[in-house]
Parts: C-alpha cells; sequence; structure tokens
C-alpha cells in the first residue's frame, strides 16, 4: 500500500473519534486567550497519542513535537486556532455549546480535530519521512492583537527552527469534499479605528452655546469616504468602513461627545499608513474647523496575509494528486483578515480553504451566525489532505 493510500486507510479509521473531538471542542467553547479547557483537552489528546509537547505558550497555547527520521533535515508546523465567538448558538444539536453565550461559529473546533487527526496519522507514520512536524494550537486568533504574534515573540518559531507553516479553515460557500486556494495575496490587512468627537452639549434649542459634535462627525465621515474614494489605488482592494456612530444625546439634548468606530483593509503597507496619516489630519482639522476637537487612535491590527507563491503551487498539485482535479478551486482575494498572517510575514506559508458545506442537509450559515455548523465529512478531507501535505514536505 502506498503512503497515499495509507494516509486515506487512516483518516477513514479515525473519523468517528475525530468527530467526537471535534464534537466534545464544540461544547466548551472558550473566548480568546481563555482557552484553558480547551487546551487540556488537547494536551490529553497529544499524550494520548504519544505526542510530546509544550504548554502555556502565549498563555494557552501548545506546541506539540513529531520527529520523523532525520528531525533536524526540516521543519514544517501545522497550525490550528483554538478560541471561539461571543454568539449564542441556537442549533438544535446534541453537542451544542454548553457554555452560554459563547459559540464556535468560526469552526476553530474543525481545525483543532484536523490537525489532531493529520498528527495522529503522522505519527504513524514518522519512520516513514525526515524531519520535525511542530504542531502549532494557537490562542485567540479572533481577539485583536491575536495568538500568533504572541506565539512568535514567545519563540515558537524556534527551536527547532520552522522553515514552512501551514494552516486551513472553513469556508461554508464550498462543499464539503473540495479544497480552495489562492496563491500570493489572499486576505487584507486589518486596522480598527476609534475616533472621539468633542464638542460642547446643551440644550438643543441655544444652539448659540454649544458645539454640536454630531454635525461634525457627519463632516468627517463624508470627507474621509470621499478622499478614500478618490485616492484609493486601483491595483489592489481597499476599504475604509464606519459601523458604528453614538452619540449619548435626546432629541433636545445635544451631546458633549460623538464616538466613531471603523475598520480599514487593504493590501499595501504603504498605502495603508497614508490612510491612517489622513484619517487623523482630515478628522482633526476638520473638528477645529468647526471649533471642536477630534482624538484618534488607530489600533493597527493583522497585516495581510500572503500565501507563498511557490510553495502554495506545489501545495495545490499535492491536493490535486489527493482530492482530485475536480475537488481544488482557485480562490479571490478576499478582505476578510487573519492573524495566521504573521506567520505568513515571516516565513514561506501556505493558507487554505476547506470546504464544509452541504445543501442537501441544510448546512449552509455562514461564519459568525448562531446556526453555523458543518458537514463532519470534511474531517477526512481537512485531516487527510494536511497529513499527505506534510509528508510531501518531509519525505
Amino acid at each position: 500500500m502506498s503512503i497515499k493510500e495509507k494516509i486515506k486507510s487512516l483518516a477513514d479509521s479515525y473519523l468517528q473519534e475525530i468527530i467526537n473531538v471535534r464534537r466534545h471542542l464544540h461544547q466548551i467553547p472558550e473566548l480568546g486567550f481563555e482557552e484553558f479547557e480547551t487546551s487540556k483537552f488537547i494536551a490529553s489528546k497529544l499524550k494520548e497519542y504519544g505526542i510530546p509537547y509544550n504548554e502555556g505558550i502565549a498563555k494557552t497555547g501548545i506546541v506539540g513535537i513529531i520527529e520523523g527520521k532525520d528531525p533536524d533535515k526540516k521543519v514544517i508546523a501545522l497550525r490550528a486556532d483554538m478560541d471561539a465567538l461571543p454568539i449564542k448558538e441556537t442549533n438544535d444539536i446534541p453537542y451544542k455549546s454548553k457554555n452560554e453565550g459563547v459559540m464556535h461559529a468560526c469552526g476553530h473546533d474543525v481545525h483543532i480535530a484536523c490537525v489532531l487527526g493529520a498528527a495522529k496519522i503522522l505519527s504513524e507514520l514518522k519512520n516513514e519521512f525526515s524531519g520535525t512536524i511542530k504542531l502549532f494550537f494557537q490562542p485567540s486568533e479572533e481577539k485583536f492583537p491575536g495568538g500568533a504574534i504572541a506565539m512568535i515573540n514567545e519563540k515558537a518559531l524556534e527551536n527547532p527552527t520552522v522553515q514552512e507553516a501551514f494552516a486551513q479553515h472553513v469556508l461554508p460557500t464550498l462543499d464539503a469534499g473540495k479544497v480552495g486556494m489562492k496563491q500570493g495575496k489572499y486576505m487584507a490587512s486589518t486596522d480598527e479605528i476609534y475616533i472621539k468627537v468633542k464638542g460642547k452639549g446643551g440644550h438643543a434649542a441655544t444652539p448659540e452655546l454649544n458645539v454640536n459634535p454630531i454635525p461634525i462627525s457627519a463632516h468627517i465621515l463624508i470627507e474621509l469616504e470621499k478622499h478614500f474614494t478618490e485616492n484609493k489605488p486601483p491595483d489592489y482592494p481597499s476599504v475604509l468602513a464606519f459601523g458604528k456612530i453614538s452619540g449619548e444625546g435626546k432629541t433636545n439634548i445635544i451631546p458633549d461627545e460623538v464616538n466613531i468606530e471603523g475598520t480599514l483593509r487593504t493590501y499595501n503597507e504603504q498605502w495603508r499608513n497614508d490612510v491612517h496619516d489622513f484619517i487623523v489630519s482630515v478628522a482633526s482639522s476638520i473638528a477645529a474647523s468647526m471649533g471642536g476637537v477630534a482624538e484618534i487612535n488607530i489600533a493597527k491590527g493583522y497585516p495581510f496575509l500572503v500565501n507563498d507563491e511557490k510553495l502554495t503551487g506545489k501545495v495545490k498539485q499535492i491536493a490535486v494528486d489527493y482530492l482530485g482535479k475536480e475537488n481544488v478551486i482557485d480562490l479571490e482575494m478576499r478582505m476578510t483578515a487573519e492573524d495566521f498572517a504573521y506567520f505568513s510575514q515571516k516565513i514561506p506559508s501556505c493558507y487554505y480553504r476547506l470546504g464544509i458545506r452541504n445543501e442537501e442537509k441544510g448546512i449552509t450559515s455562514n461564519l459568525h451566525t448562531s446556526t453555523f455548523n458543518v458537514d463532519e465529512s470534511s474531517l477526512n478531507t481537512g485531516m487527510g489532505l494536511m497529513a499527505w501535505i506534510a509528508f510531501n514536505e518531509l519525505e
């Protein structure tokens, strides 16, 4: 039996176990940097599989180690994020979240289960490949500033030094059994924008005594939209959007301040910095010209995620070999963000998508919704392909 057939056979035989792993994790979702029970469970599975690990990395993270022949020949990493979202689950399923108001609505339970499944397979085949596999179970992908940079800062990519990193993420628009990939730039950088516009509140009937921050805020938003639209470079996508504006006044009460919150997403660092500068300039100057003050805080978030061209091209061919050409889809750039980008900025990396949709079963809900679920046959694809990729990189 070839190694590929062995991996497929092992994935088939471990599928129910890995489904059970995923269902257990689905019931105990935890928010970023609070994944204590999740981490404890992962550690217990690694111990059961005979895989050494270090825990307490970036608070709740774990790094497992699988050594093949000649462990120093090459080192790669397989990454799974662990955190859940502050969403109340409304699915009627036996493995529904037990933690009120917290839910695995982004599929991180699937990611963990697939890496554990791949790890079990690869541990059984460790005499068949040369090199070392590091298993990254990463906290807090959803919560800025993210667990990836925290793990990097705590030397997860070192001792031994990782040369390539791989991760997969569920995609509810892609059918189970399929995967999707994009070479080069794939996901955008993301920044959080906070603007506090200060005026002088008072009675609405005495405007001469007030400095109303609401029209000041309106002027700022209109001018930012105009400036961004007119100056946005045409050769890559960018988004500047404001989703929240709050001024705690009433029909006849002018508030002292208005708070505005938004996001910036792009694929170019120079343009990103230029936008930061004009947000500060526009907001400050308009507020001052109308008698107010604008305080601007831009929280610089994840960088853009870039899939190494050569490595991702190779992974695509590996996936075609494992799944068939019809099951490997080319993807477009996305304006969503992902903190695996920190790994991709450090070393050659490949971040691909795992299909989990099944219309016949009614599994069609989008990420970050209270009804999100997956076709669990995707776990077979996820763990098997990840194991096959790792083997091909280390054979």
